[in-house]
């Protein structure tokens, strides 16, 4: 999953074997699992542009009592996020007949009902109403416009408690308005009127193939033609949005042979990015084993500015097809969807994938060189500003995800968020450049991710991890305390965060006077102007305080999140470009004694907040460290 703005693996030994053994058996997503019935499901999305889906669910049942669960922990999401609140008109019933239900009271997302005798099926009845525009988060988040929708199977069902869900046969079709067409990487067994009907498959693999669909959509082949396919398929809110320039469409080939180059294998038959352009709908990225649900504003493909600050969202979902789906935390794999996933690994889970997806950007073509240390730069300043480091290790960000990814923004680098991600990426490059540094440059994180990650070319699998096969699988690319380096990391309240690895690469840490055009372009794309390096806050566009770095000159002057600028040194906040004015007050400051004055509104008064800050405009940079080898290109050099 990615979610951040930038930012941003061997057989487990220590898995009991219940749990092992049926995940590293390959599972064909065409054939239906060999337990328990098959339960059908019928969704009609024609109703769609008012936002609502009407689904049918016939469940193989025997008399007597019954417990039916609605999806909770989904995978992918880190969090107990299935969004039951969205689901109307459930109604059970048998052979013609209502059958009374009972929500548990102490589970929200489990149903008890009593079968009647003579009934071998129970069927459901529900609606699940989509989100509107404004709703944010995940798979629950909007999805949805009058043009087009990506739909997720977790909404709408509901399935018997007591089987494992790899064991529970479902069989799905899908009702589309008139002229839709659509994608995904559920296998297809026919296709009329509107109607697909898919193959039976394990509710694990339905779960994990949501589906993309729109008035207007276009399938765009990516990559050479290996042993297993590769396409963009793209629903949008106009035919327009769905052109592809030539530069990104040559950076999305490479990508594809660029991420087999690193990995030297790949655990699906083919793959399919999930892309749906439109204003209307929440922009992330979600993983799946053989696609992703990937989400960006209308023009993301088209707008030149704006392209760069989506450019990991692919690579970063794509390398979850391995790190993720393929190699998995032993304690993310559950039986069912509710018994809680527990995320302690999401430093390995996400941290490296974020690493990995990073140089796949730069390495497709979707980054500059440039834009890639940029990037950089902007997470080793946020990762120094995030003042929670001193009592928050990182390993509890990650510990919390459930709790962090729904926490506000205010008062975030005190608090800290979902970490994990950006300041892990500077944990696995630290460990990249030392391996490269001890080994004279022959070995390096690569061998360690192709031999953990990378295994035999086949269908999707699952092989569990844990801490200590991290640790072997490093041990065996190069004998080190890898045990030692990754706690001493994890377990750290220092106020300065991991940048050992971007020194060793020959580069630091440095400010200039001028956001680079990556950071212009994530600042435009969030309609603020970041000011942490300097000031130590961040201003929405309408000059709303959206949040202040304890310790900082504005934390020190009495600014607090969620106040209002109305004037900066007597100017009024007012115009077409305040936040040119605000610049340059601060840009004044290296060459001025008089603190820096912002009258605010909190709630109904008005205050004045004087900032003692004197060292100008402030926007970080990497430069090169003299005298040291550029490592950094070394690493972010491409396969031929």
């Amino acid at each position: 999953m990615r979610t951040r703005l930038f930012l941003v693996l061997a057989l487990c030994l220590g898995v009991d074997s219940f749990l092992a053994q049926p995940f590293l058996q390959a599972q064909s997503p065409g054939a239906a699992p060999p337990r328990a019935g098959t339960v059908t499901l019928d969704l009609d999305a024609t109703d769609v542009g008012r936002k609502i889906l009407h689904a049918k669910l016939a469940i193989p049942a025997k008399p007597g009592a019954m417990t039916l669960y609605y999806p909770k922990w989904i995978p992918g999401e880190h969090g107990p996020t299935g969004p039951i609140t969205d689901v109307a008109g459930l109604r059970l019933s048998a052979g013609g007949k209502s059958v009374p239900w009972k929500r548990d009271d102490a589970d929200m997302f489990t149903f008890n009902c009593q079968v009647p005798a003579g009934a071998t099926a129970l069927e459901v009845t529900l609606d699940f109403l989509l989100p509107p525009a404004t709703a944010e988060g995940f798979s629950s988040a909007a999805s949805s416009t009058s043009e087009l929708a990506t739909f997720n199977w977790n909404q709408v069902l509901l399935y018997p408690a007591g089987t494992p869900v790899r064991d529970i046969p479902f069989r799905a079709s899908l009702t589309l308005p008139a002229g839709w067409k659509f994608g995904t990487a559920l296998p297809v067994d026919s296709s009329s009127g509107g109607r697909i009907l898919f193959k039976a498959v394990s509710l694990e693999t339905l779960i994990d193939s949501p589906v993309i669909a729109g008035a207007h959509f276009r399938q765009v082949p990516i990559g050479p033609k290996l042993d297993a396919p590769h396409f963009v398929e793209m629903a949008a809110e106009g035919q327009e949005a769905l052109e592809i320039p030539p530069a990104t469409k040559n950076a999305y080939d490479r990508l594809v042979t660029q991420a087999w180059a690193l990995f030297g294998a790949h655990h699906y038959r083919s793959y399919r990015f999930l892309l749906a352009l439109s204003d209307g709908i929440a922009h992330f990225g979600l993983e799946h084993h053989e696609s992703s649900d990937d989400r960006m504003p209308e023009r993301g493909l088209l707008d030149a500015n704006e392209r760069p600050t989506h450019a990991t969202l692919l690579p970063h979902e794509f390398v979850h097809s391995w790190n993720g789906k393929y190699r998995r935390p032993a304690d993310i794999i559950t039986q069912d969807y509710q018994q809680p996933m527990r995320t302690s690994l999401l430093w390995v889970y996400e941290g490296l994938t974020e690493y990995l997806g990073q140089l796949l950007a730069e390495r497709s073509g979707l980054w500059t060189q440039e834009e890639y240390r940029d990037s950089l730069a902007m997470i080793v300043q946020w990762a120094g500003d995030h003042a929670g480091r001193t009592w928050r290790p990182l390993e509890d960000t990650a510990t919390s995800a459930q709790l962090l990814y729904e926490a506000r923004r205010d008062w975030e680098s005190w608090r800290r968020s979902t970490d994990f991600y950006d300041e892990s990426s500077l944990i696995w490059l630290d460990a990249d450049t030392l391996i490269r540094e001890k080994t004279g440059g022959s070995k390096s994180l690569e061998d360690f991710v192709q031999s953990f990650c990378g295994g035999k070319s086949g269908p999707p699998m699952v092989v569990p991890y844990t801490v200590d096969d991290v640790v072997q699988g490093m041990n065996r690319v190069m004998p080190y305390d890898w045990a030692g380096f990754f706690r001493e990391r994890l377990d750290s309240t220092s106020p300065k965060p991991p940048t050992a690895g971007v020194e060793r690469s020959g580069w630091r840490l440095a400010y200039a006077d001028t956001p680079s055009p990556l950071q212009s372009a994530y600042e435009k794309r969030n309609k603020q102007i970041d000011l942490s390096a300097s000031l130590g806050m961040v201003v929405a566009e309408d000059g709303t305080i959206v949040d202040v770095i304890p310790g900082r000159a504005a934390y020190r002057g009495g600014v607090g999140p969620n106040m209002k600028i109305l004037a900066v040194n007597g100017r009024r906040w007012t115009g077409d470009s305040p936040d040119d004015m605000l610049r340059a007050a601060v840009a004044a400051t290296r060459n001025s004694i008089k603190p820096l004055e912002l009258i605010l509104e909190n709630g109904e008064y008005i205050r004045t907040c004087t900032l003692d800050y004197h060292s100008g405009a402030k926007y970080p940079r990497l430069e090169r460290i003299p005298g040291t080898e550029d490592l950094l290109s070394v690493i972010l050099k491409s396969s031929p």
